[in-house]
């Protein structure tokens, strides 16, 4: 069954075809780490690790890509504000080393404890400047760029195509060249976004590198062009990020990458919808927000806010509240006790054979290889797990390969323990199911009684008799 993917650039579903047969090169746009990831972040972050689980599932080899914004991105994505973080190292009394090492660490804590897949290669903004730098001579051999107040900007007038990701009016923009312009008065176009800022924007930063234009540090945008290209190729199969993404961050990666290497950059978009609170979109600006700790501290696992993000589609947004995520929290402990069942009654994995069994997996494929549709591939899941015409092998089975996508730490299930009990109330249970047999019913009823009286039930089942503590 071929994978359908919607498509941001041409905004339709198409199947899936990479560039070089089943090799699959993906880059996502990483954290910028001057402060935790907010649960809407790991959202986003969720649906890439769910596409790279779904492209392996159905036979795809992922070169799998993620930066670390560790330099270079202001407070405003139009080049306006200063830069994340100095400003946390200002706020702390910290250096903007110690900001960036810090909020590394912690954003691949929430991330294993997801239990995200990590990337085939983690790359830092600040170990990849001298890239960067090639590539913006490139732009400036091309004639894309321009030198204004001590910075390197690209002109977007310089290609004829600017934001087609977006679906921008160019026309309303190029005429509307200096309504917007006073927020940068070096910019001859309100649109145009710097490559490479000097010590004329900021003054003097803690993190700055010589250049040929002076010595200073990157622009946010050409940072993700200049290391995709470096690890995947002028040309690779996905790009994804956040829906915020597009008009700015995205829409200016496009132009650069293109204009630079005049071929096409990227041959699929994909875009994670918003996480929504009951403020809105859930936004670090916003001063306070909501952390995969701060969920943790309420009593809910990792796995619980995995579950529900599972629920709803990548493409939709998501309305996020405690009462939802303690519905999500119910819903996943539900699934993990039936799974115990399973292994308590001797359920092994098996190779799947019956036509039902198979058909049971093919719907789940059919389901998630279209387009990502996680609501339709878990209720395939608890449809498996109630299906009384498949037995505990292939229940099992089939939950182990549903999860392959799912990352629920399924496989992780063990059968409970065996209960033991003192030697005393093994001989009593004993005497019981022999007065049974014997239909001695009198002295099995007061067994029954005295084994009461020491704290244990007797559960009879058609299989026999056990022990149980009492609660």
């Amino acid at each position: 069954m071929p994978v359908l993917l919607y498509n941001t650039m041409n905004r339709c579903v198409e199947e899936f075809v990479p560039l070089d047969d089943q090799q699959v090169g993906l880059y996502s746009c990483g954290p910028t780490v001057y402060n935790y990831a907010h649960i809407g972040n790991l959202r986003t972050f969720l649906f890439e690790d769910l596409l790279k689980r779904v492209l392996q599932l159905s036979g795809f080899s992922v070169n799998h890509v993620m930066n670390i914004t560790d330099v270079g991105h202001l407070t405003g994505d139009g080049d306006d504000g200063e830069d994340k973080l100095e400003h946390m190292a200002h706020k702390t009394n910290r250096t903007v080393w110690e900001i960036a090492s810090y909020y590394t660490d912690a954003f691949f804590k929430d991330y294993d404890e997801l239990n995200m897949i990590r990337p085939s290669t983690v790359c830092k903004a600040t170990d990849h400047i001298q890239q960067m730098i090639a590539l913006i001579k490139r732009l400036e051999e091309g004639g894309h760029t321009y030198i204004s107040g001590g910075n390197v900007y690209f002109s977007i007038d310089s290609i004829p195509d600017y934001g087609k990701l977006a679906r921008l009016d160019l026309e309303s923009l190029r005429t509307a060249v200096r309504e917007d312009v006073e927020a940068d008065d070096n910019k001859r176009n309100s649109k145009d976004f710097v490559l490479w800022f000097t010590n004329s924007k900021h003054g003097e930063q803690a993190m700055m590198w010589p250049s040929p234009w002076g010595r200073g540090f990157p622009g946010w945008h050409i940072e993700c062009s200049a290391m995709s290209m470096h690890y995947l190729g002028e040309s690779f199969d996905i790009h994804c990020g956040g829906i915020d993404a597009i008009p700015v961050h995205h829409t200016n990666e496009i132009a650069q990458s293109e204009a630079a290497t005049g071929k096409p950059w990227v041959k699929y978009w994909m875009h994670g919808e918003f996480l929504l609170d009951e403020t809105g979109k859930m936004s670090k600006s916003k001063g306070e927000f909501l952390t995969l700790s701060l969920l943790k501290s309420k009593g809910f696992d990792p796995m619980d806010y995995r579950y529900f993000c599972l629920g709803g589609h990548y493409r939709s947004q998501l309305k996020f509240n405690f009462d939802s995520l303690s519905t999500a929290r119910t819903a996943r402990t539900n699934v993990y006790d039936r799974v115990q069942n399973l292994l308590k009654d001797g359920a092994k994995q098996v190779t799947l054979a019956s036509e039902h069994a198979l058909s049971s997996q093919r719907a789940f494929m059919e389901h998630i290889q279209n387009d990502l549709n996680t609501p339709r591939a878990l209720a395939d899941l608890w449809g498996v797990l109630k299906d009384d015409r498949l037995s505990s092998d292939e229940k099992y089975s089939l939950v182990l390969l549903f999860d392959q996508v799912f990352g629920l730490r399924l496989s992780s299930i063990t059968a409970p323990e065996k209960e033991t009990f003192p030697p005393e109330a093994e001989a009593l249970l004993l005497k019981r199911v022999q007065a049974k047999k014997e239909k001695n019913w009198a002295l099995a009823d007061s067994l029954r009684s005295e084994l009461d009286a020491m704290g244990y039930l007797v559960k009879d089942t058609p299989s026999g008799s056990s022990l149980e503590k009492k609660m």
